[in-house]
């Protein structure tokens, strides 16, 4: 077995483990936003501006993912 079959079951975990990890950090930091603008409502702007940087990074780092797996899946650098 070449690493060249195993490539589309790399691309998928890539994508797969990092979208499930993604959504795991956007729902505890969405959770813990909204007990933090409960318990101290004159914080919530503050808050929110760091809960959407922060998203915004999370799911960044989930786009890198799946660039590289795409560059996996349509520029394979193990040839095959």
């Amino acid at each position: 077995m070449s690493p060249a079959t195993l490539v589309p079951l790399a691309c998928g975990l890539i994508i797969g483990l990092g979208a499930l990890g993604a959504c795991v950090g956007l729902g505890v930091m969405g959770g813990r936003f909204m007990e933090g603008a409960a318990r101290q409502p004159e914080l919530m702007e503050r808050l929110q501006t760091k809960m959407f940087l922060l998203a915004g990074l999370i799911d960044a780092s989930f786009l890198i993912g799946v660039g590289i797996a795409m560059m996996f899946a349509f520029a394979n650098p193990f040839g095959g």
